[in-house]
């Protein structure tokens, strides 16, 4: 049965996110809010948790998993990035892109794409999230929470919690998300002189990136 944190978006509680690190620590799935959508996240070592998400998104390993990372800094240990790349992530960052980039030795080899060994990166706009992030001391791997068979994401924590109370181990309602997906962008081909090649268009906005 999840334990359910109700945080405020603006002034998000530590105490109750201080409780949600710590089921993090010990193996388990939330759903947390994002600056986009609700998502799933678990630690980046943990293979039961991992195999977790996939399953209960239904996706196998050549769907990109997500890195939730503090900063760019933090992003940096676990992508290969080049001084083209990390101008455009300079610009981006915090917020609602995710970026494909080349994954260091830091991310284990079961989480990247499995021909490409590319990993999807972000670092999220969002207050709690974060707070979560810096509690928990390290990336998150994260998914976007979409259930099986549907198209759209979740949004409501409410609903969340009636469909998935006895399937997650957490769950951090701080109200409803935009409900629009993170923008996409591939930047692998830029280590190599190539261009960014948007894969899809969401709420981060590429003409504020020049795109």
């Amino acid at each position: 049965m999840a334990q359910y944190f109700e945080i405020y978006a603006d002034n998000p509680q530590p105490r109750l996110l201080k409780q949600a690190a710590t089921l993090l620590a010990g193996g388990d799935i939330l759903a947390v809010p994002t600056d986009s959508s609700y998502a799933l996240v678990c630690r980046l070592d943990d293979r039961d948790a991992v195999d977790r998400i996939r399953r209960l998104r239904q996706i196998n390993d050549k769907h990109h998993l997500t890195l939730l990372c503090r900063d760019l800094s933090e992003l940096a240990s676990y992508a290969h990035v080049d001084n083209r790349q990390y101008r455009l992530l300079k610009l981006a960052t915090p917020g609602p892109y995710t970026f494909i980039l080349d994954a260091t030795k830091e991310v284990p080899r079961r989480v990247c794409h499995p021909q490409r060994k590319t990993i999807g990166l972000r670092v999220p706009d969002r207050k709690g999230l974060q707070m979560l992030l810096e509690l928990h001391g390290a990336p998150l791997l994260a998914s976007t929470l979409i259930p099986a068979g549907e198209d759209e994401p979740l949004n409501d924590p409410q609903e969340i919690r009636e469909r998935y109370e006895k399937q997650l181990d957490g769950i951090i309602d701080a109200g409803a998300c935009p409900l629009e997906p993170t923008t996409v962008i591939d930047l692998t081909a830029m280590g190599t002189g190539g261009e960014a090649v948007v894969v899809r268009e969401g709420r981060g906005s590429l003409q504020a990136l020049g795109l």
